[in-house]
């Protein structure tokens, strides 16, 4: 897909297939097909489950007949990029300097489109290896703005979407996350906060705050990712782009009286739009 002997430079052929720059300098470490198949189980559970942790997953596994550790399952989750979502104390150290926002849409009522985005980052398996989508929704129409594949979880995918949605659409007054070490990192908030955005971040563990995104995500799931078997990253953009293309134009909302997110963004932003004199 990257061509290295193309006249097109490579940062430029990222950026048209969507793609990380990371993705041009990592080399995969190569994963079991054993492991690839726990993996999608846990997936699985984990959007039924998102309270189960290591034990608990390890022992849903087991009751399925998979032999396995807690370990090795917690190493698959931190793979994957998954933890038990639930209320706990904050006893971990985060990276100096990262910074911690207070959640800011509690109560906040949302009536308009670019009142407030959410964003996340979700596992997406393949025949033979994985990806993660990352996805900015705007919380009023559940409209999909901006989406990035990347096949390693760092900050530089997530800075193309929240540029390419800022280009192409403005800035929102709010922009929500959870606290991933993607989300805290200066070089995501100083991007925020240079478009004079303010920044909200879920509650540790509290999955509700973003509740709309994790509704995406089981959509993109449930009824796209786990009905096929993605050969190539390539691939996977490519059906995945197409289901997010339905998602916002074809698929009804019951939150909407049965609109599609494009309706329910786009008529309500002709609506905020004075008449000429």
């Amino acid at each position: 897909m990257i061509d290295r002997t193309h006249e097109l430079p490579l940062t430029q052929q990222c950026r048209i297939l969507r793609l990380a720059r990371s993705s041009m300098y990592y080399t995969p470490r190569e994963v079991s097909a054993h492991d690839l198949a726990l993996m999608r189980r846990m997936d699985e559970l984990h959007l039924e489950h998102p309270f189960a942790g290591a034990r608990m997953l390890r022992d849903l596994l087991r009751a399925e007949g998979h032999a396995i550790g807690r370990k090795h399952v917690g190493t698959l989750m931190r793979r994957m990029g998954i933890e038990a979502l639930y209320r706990k104390p904050n006893t971990s150290r985060r990276r100096r300097g990262d910074e911690i926002y207070p959640y800011l849409l509690r109560d906040l009522k949302i009536e308009r489109p670019n009142q407030a985005w959410a964003a996340d980052i979700t596992y997406i398996p393949m025949r033979k290896g994985f990806v993660y989508l990352f996805a900015i929704i705007d919380w009023s129409s559940r409209r999909v703005l901006a989406w990035r594949l990347s096949n390693t979880l760092t900050t530089d995918f997530c800075l193309d979407a929240v540029r390419e949605a800022l280009h192409r659409y403005g800035r929102p007054e709010i922009f929500n996350t959870d606290q991933g070490c993607q989300f805290t990192s200066t070089d995501f908030t100083d991007l925020l906060k240079d478009n004079g955005i303010q920044i909200s971040m879920d509650g540790k563990g509290c999955w509700r705050d973003n509740v709309f995104v994790e509704r995406l995500w089981k959509s993109v799931k449930y009824e796209e990712v786990y009905l096929k078997a993605y050969d190539s990253v390539a691939e996977a953009k490519a059906h995945l782009g197409a289901y997010l293309r339905f998602y916002n134009e074809r698929r009804p909302h019951r939150a909407h009286d049965g609109r599609t997110p494009d309706q329910a963004y786009f008529g309500a932003l002709r609506d905020e739009t004075p008449l000429a004199a």
